[in-house]
């Protein structure tokens, strides 16, 4: 075979093989330390409680390329913190979160919607207290970048209203708001 064809050959391998792996989806894993839903409801008038669950695991999965992604989360329902002590013990309670029977919570996505080379918003299934339903989160910021230790990561803050009825959660209503606003601030790196 002729040098120059060889090289050539070797050339075009090599590019497609860089290209594809450039192209590929990279996947991502949630900062325990920087990654947080949070809830906030109205309550009775007076004000807007806020609270949040403290652990929260799973996997994001990004391709800007091919301008796809994948969300799958899973929220330990028992690391909801309200800041009081009695009041955590009485929102795991069968009233309303029901950690005994259903510790985790669960969000998959099912599409992912971008402008440009950002997404914007993440539709999917959020299970909350053995129920299921279709959820869109709409993205209100993102970052694709080096983080401080050097690693491909993704940042992004997101937010949906729910209706708490909507999961079996109808004690005191109407007094006690049935919208409830999710926030999930994520920070996760590629392993």
């Amino acid at each position: 075979m002729h040098p120059m064809r060889t090289a050539l050959m070797t050339l075009g391998w090599t590019l497609a093989a860089t290209t594809a792996a450039m192209a590929a989806p990279t996947t991502f894993v949630p900062n325990a330390n920087h990654t947080f839903v949070r809830f906030s409801y109205d309550h009775l008038g007076f004000t807007t409680q806020e609270s949040r669950f403290d652990k929260t695991t799973g996997t994001v999965t990004f391709d800007p390329a091919a301008k796809t992604g994948a969300v799958d989360l899973v929220i330990d329902t028992k690391s909801v913190d309200t800041g009081s002590e009695l009041f955590n013990g009485h929102i795991q309670g069968t009233d309303f979160l029901d950690t005994a029977q259903y510790p985790t919570a669960t969000f998959r996505s099912s599409s992912v919607k971008f402008d440009g080379d950002k997404p914007v918003s993440v539709t999917g299934d959020l299970t909350l207290k053995g129920v299921t339903k279709s959820v869109t989160l709409n993205i209100t910021s993102f970052k694709h970048g080096p983080d401080m230790m050097k690693k491909d990561a993704i940042g992004a803050n997101a937010t949906a209203m729910i209706k708490r009825s909507d999961f079996n959660m109808t004690k005191y209503l109407p007094m006690v708001g049935d919208e409830v606003t999710l926030t999930i601030a994520i920070e996760a790196a590629a392993p």
